[in-house]
């Protein structure tokens, strides 16, 4: 389907929008996945606060100039789908991570975080963070862990008092 200059002009400035407001974005070449699975992956993405487009490469490009995504422009090429994580810099990065693990046609071509490309390393690391909600639970675990340690220290003090009277 052709696209008239008014709907380009659109298209790039919601993702101009989005782009200005996102705190990390995910490219992949998405060729030989069925739209099923894609909108399985868009479905899963809306309930993580993930943004995600297919763009034509040029309106991409013209979409992410003078923004914090726009050293993604050297990777754009094939077909490419964008993810612009907006809530936790990891939830896009995650969502392509795990998608690319279950559809081995699916490829993570580059990521973008504080306006810095990011390699393959850093974008797993990135997959890898923990939310917030995960990181109070880690953080509470810990100090359980801690608490139960300190009772048993205290408990074997007390019977190593009683066994020494």
């Amino acid at each position: 389907m052709a696209l008239n200059l008014n709907k380009k002009k659109t298209i790039v400035s919601k993702i101009n929008q989005i782009s200005n407001s996102a705190i990390s974005a995910v490219i992949a070449n998405y060729q030989g996945i069925s739209v099923n699975k894609i909108n399985e992956l868009r479905k899963l993405g809306r309930k993580l606060g993930v943004k995600m487009s297919i763009v034509r490469n040029t309106l991409l490009s013209l979409a992410i100039k003078n923004t914090n995504f726009e050293c993604l422009k050297k990777n754009i090429k094939g077909s490419t789908f964008i993810a612009y994580s907006t809530n936790h810099p990891g939830s896009g990065a995650r969502l392509f991570t795990e998608f690319q693990k279950k559809n081995k046609k699916f490829k993570i071509i580059g990521a973008a975080f504080e306006g810095k490309l990011l390699s393959s390393l850093e974008i797993n690391q990135l997959a890898d963070m923990p939310t917030y909600e995960e990181a109070i639970v880690k953080f509470l675990l810990i100090l359980k862990i801690l608490a139960a340690g300190k009772l048993i220290y205290i408990l074997s003090a007390i019977k190593k008092k009683k066994e020494t009277s």
